[in-house]
């Protein structure tokens, strides 16, 4: 959910207009670090109730390291197939997770963290990243919540 000083309307058109935002404020700017410390300092800004978001970046075949990002210090390497991140990049599905502490195989990065969504970031086909948001609320994160947070990676994808 937004924060009613940074929007007050209703989620989904919320997730619309921060949409737009991303895309004026990444227009004409072509450094790939940049595009993802500015997205990633926008959802902090925009999105409540969260204590982490940023990016994994692909390194090498199968590992994702840390990107830009807002919060707490965090896990560097990450594998494929392991934890909420590795599982979306190895499969290219949005994980969307109520409580992290079900999650077989969750990296715990921040005790803090009860529910997580992952985007991937795919293009051609191939992952290059993902999008990682953690919540200190169990549930936070709503299928209108997946589908704002994938339009937004969408338009990330072009900057990057």
């Amino acid at each position: 959910m937004f924060q009613t000083t940074a929007y007050s309307g209703d989620l989904a058109a919320g997730y619309e207009l921060l949409n737009k935002q991303l895309a004026a404020l990444l227009e004409g700017e072509t450094n790939e670090v940049a595009n993802l410390a500015n997205a990633s300092a926008l959802l902090n800004q925009f999105l409540d109730r969260i204590n982490w978001v940023g990016f994994y970046m692909k390194n090498g075949d199968d590992a994702l390291i840390l990107g830009p990002f807002q919060g707490l210090p965090a896990c560097v390497h990450i594998a494929f197939g392991k934890g909420v991140c590795g599982t979306a990049a190895s499969t290219q599905e949005t994980q969307l997770v109520a409580d992290v502490h079900k999650f077989p195989g969750h990296i715990a990065c921040d005790a803090a963290s009860n529910s997580e969504i992952v985007v991937p970031l795919v293009r051609d086909g191939e992952t290059i990243g993902v999008l990682d948001i953690d919540s200190p609320e169990f549930d936070r994160f709503s299928e209108i919540d997946r589908h704002g947070l994938e339009q937004f990676c969408q338009t990330l994808l072009r900057f990057i």
